[in-house]
């Protein structure tokens, strides 16, 4: 079954004075609880998929409190479903995947920071921003400006970010705007405590109902002529009075110091970064405490002047630390001193770079920078060369000890998937069609990019992949390939992609992996994903979708070419690729590649597996293997698979020079190898073996049996 969360979902239990120990988004999740939150919605995507997850888990708690949980098909739905704080006075939060999810979510959020909300509405963005993000580098704050939606970024502290939690809805319905809250992935897997409060029933809920709707008022719905008066209330309005609370509830954070000269204003979420940049500098103790003043923006859209001109006040130099392009909070800082006349030096991008992730290494060299300028006797003490010295000393001492550069480490496909023999089907069909334009997705599937595939001319979001390629297919003799997950197919391609392309006539050929969840943000089920429940009680050994929904919905909206083939048949599917794209028939051709995702089926398998084992029932395993004695060397197997557990070893054979391809233990049966065996005709070096524990008393006989004839043909 999909992962358990059930520790998680005790620790949202906890009431008042008791002590909550865990991830960051957790936090956020046991926040929601305590400040009374009404529904809670959004779609799934790291770092944020843990906080929908565990509500969706924890349903008996979510009943008695009377919270409504919606895991949405995308994330314009999830904002959408915030449309119900703007006439009632219910809270409600959503949550998504950084700047991606915000601009399929951008109609309805435009929409709804229009005429504001009665009820506090709180959107948690997962930011994935800097070395670690798996999408594109963009932030939330320009998105924030443009459409007027007050912005929080807390210090990566499970107290700091429960607290601005509980204080975002405080400070929606005080300005009457959605806020959003955005989380880095440190922050959201940070780990640490805090002291936990009693969870509030909402007052408007499933359980406490009301009698009547809204009434009518036209002035709160987005539509001329009140979008006129709305959009002056923003500023006029609800800027002051976001600027009043943030003020008075003392949001951002001053840290005093000693330096009284000089002073850095640092978004909350780089602040721990700086702190451990300051420490290598000697200007910070083990416990946070710096010797230069800062002033922690909790909250980065609105700035409150008052803040900024206080904090500037009797200052030489300020040193603005903010993550990412173009520099809103610098050009904004900056103009705030101008306005209130304060003559003072603001330092920002100009010694810090304008992108990239600000790590810990990044900022001693721009911290120093500043100083250099505006402190030297400061930042003589302790050089930040000091600093980039050692880290380079590490890097050389890793290289000698692997007596080559530091390997990269890309991406790749799990152990077992079963998207991996598709894309071998691929490259064995391309040495008959030729190379094709290829438009990729967002998914697992976009691991096909990288070594051993190199697959991909393109990806433009989420479900895009076949409407990214309508115009390559108008000037291309062969049809253009597209490829989508079944998570891209709900979320954006049946729309964008398919009824788009059936209704302009092009041609093209889609396929589409039905591995049966959203796989790459954790295996979240779908309208489509398998009754794994009822095959797990009949101890079924695979659970791929029995019903057709995907085929049903294709079918539905006029697809007339439409094949299904099981992943792991490699030479059919290979057979199926080469007929799409040979055809007569001039339209979408599609194909679905079925076959259930590794990871859930492992977590589905296991359990049934040890259970039977503990019962003394007959469990076969299947593993495979090579003969280093067929094995000739040339590793096309390799070129073709790609798997973690099909790599080299030097042969026993003192006459083989080259290494033997090797199949390791971390090997999970899927049989991919000897698929592709078949399918290429590559030599037969690959042998299987069935693993029989507990075995029949028959089994046990020919065993011996085969044992006793083996040995005497040796002798």
């Amino acid at each position: 079954m999909e992962r358990s969360f059930a520790k998680e979902i005790e620790s949202l239990e906890l009431g008042a004075g008791e002590t909550f120990h865990g991830e960051g988004i957790l936090a956020v999740t046991k926040a929601l609880l305590e400040s009374g939150v009404s529904y809670v919605g959004g779609y799934q995507g790291a770092p944020v998929s843990h906080l929908l997850d565990v509500m969706v888990q924890a349903r008996p708690l979510m009943e008695r409190l009377g919270v409504h949980v919606e895991p949405c098909t995308n994330e314009a739905s999830a904002a959408a479903l915030l449309g119900a704080s703007i006439m009632y006075p219910v809270r409600g939060a959503v949550t998504w995947k950084s700047i991606v999810g915000t601009n399929v979510a951008a109609d309805a959020l435009s929409n709804l920071a229009s005429p504001g909300v009665t009820g506090g509405a709180l959107i948690v963005v997962g930011e994935d921003y800097g070395e670690g993000a798996s999408v594109i580098q963009e932030r939330t704050h320009g998105f924030a400006m443009k459409s007027a939606l007050w912005l929080m970024d807390p210090r990566p502290d499970l107290a700091c970010i429960a607290h601005c939690t509980r204080k975002a809805f405080e400070l929606s319905e005080a300005s009457n705007t959605p806020v959003m809250m955005e989380l880095r992935i440190r922050a959201c897997h940070l780990v640490g405590s805090f002291t936990a409060q009693d969870n509030r029933a909402p007052r408007v809920s499933m359980r406490e109902i009301l009698e009547k709707p809204a009434p009518h008022l036209y002035d709160h719905l987005a539509h001329p002529p009140a979008t006129f008066a709305q959009e002056k209330r923003k500023y006029s309005e609800r800027m002051p009075a976001a600027r009043r609370f943030i003020r008075e509830q003392g949001l951002n954070e001053l840290h005093e110091g000693r330096e009284s000269d000089i002073g850095i204003i640092v978004q909350g979420g780089v602040h721990n970064a700086l702190i451990r940049a300051l420490m290598e500098l000697g200007l910070a103790d083990a416990a946070g405490v710096s010797e230069i003043p800062i002033l922690t923006l909790n909250v980065v859209y609105p700035l409150v002047p008052e803040e900024i001109a206080a904090f500037a006040e009797g200052k030489r130099a300020l040193l603005v630390v903010e993550e990412g392009q173009p520099e809103y909070i610098e050009h904004e800082i900056g103009s705030i001193l101008r306005r209130a006349g304060i003559d003072v030096a603001l330092s920002g991008k100009d010694v810090l770079p304008m992108a990239g992730e600000y790590r810990a290494e990044v900022l001693v060299e721009g911290v120093a920078g500043f100083l250099a300028r505006h402190k030297p006797a400061l930042g003589n003490r302790v050089p930040a060369r000091a600093y980039a010295d050692e880290i380079a000393m590490l890097k050389e001492e890793a290289r000698r000890h692997l007596q080559a550069p530091l390997p990269p480490r890309p991406p790749t496909f799990c152990t077992g998937c079963p998207e991996r023999p598709v894309f071998a089907a691929l490259k064995l069909a391309t040495r008959e069609i030729g190379e094709v334009h290829y438009s990729a997705d967002i998914g697992c599937h976009a691991f096909a990019t990288f070594a051993p595939f190199h697959f991909g001319n393109s990806i433009l979001g989420y479900g895009m992949s076949l409407a990214s390629n309508a115009a390559v297919a108008s000037f291309q003799a062969k049809p253009p390939l597209a490829v989508m997950g079944d998570g891209g197919f709900w979320h954006n391609g049946l729309l964008s992609g398919v009824t788009s392309r059936l209704k302009n006539g092009g041609d093209g050929v889609l396929l589409i992996m039905k591995n049966g969840y959203t796989s790459a943000t954790g295996t979240q089920e779908l309208i489509s994903s398998p009754d794994r429940r009822e095959k797990a009680r009949a101890g079924a050994a695979s659970a791929t979708a029995e019903d057709h929904t995907i085929e049903d919905a294709l079918k539905g909206v006029g697809v007339q070419w439409l094949r299904t083939v099981h992943t792991y048949r490699v030479d059919e599917m290979r057979k199926t690729l080469i007929e799409a794209f040979r055809a007569p028939f001039k339209g979408l051709k599609v194909i679905v590649a079925e076959g259930e995702c590794q990871l859930e089926r492992q977590r589905r398998v296991r359990p049934l597996r040890a259970r039977a084992l503990a019962a003394g029932e007959r469990v076969v395993r299947t593993r495979y293997g090579v003969d280093e004695d067929t094995c000739t060397g040339d590793h096309s197997c390799i070129r073709l698979s790609g798997c973690p557990t099909l790599t080299v070893k030097t042969a026993s054979d003192p006459l083989k020079t080259d290494p033997v391809a090797h199949v390791t233990n971390g090997c999970l049966g899927c049989g991919l190898c000897g698929e592709n065996a078949h399918a290429a005709t590559l030599c037969p070096s690959f042998w299987q073996a069935d693993i029989v524990t507990n075995p029949s008393p028959f089994e046990r006989l020919r065993a011996a049996m085969r044992r006793f004839f083996t040995l005497g043909a040796v002798a």
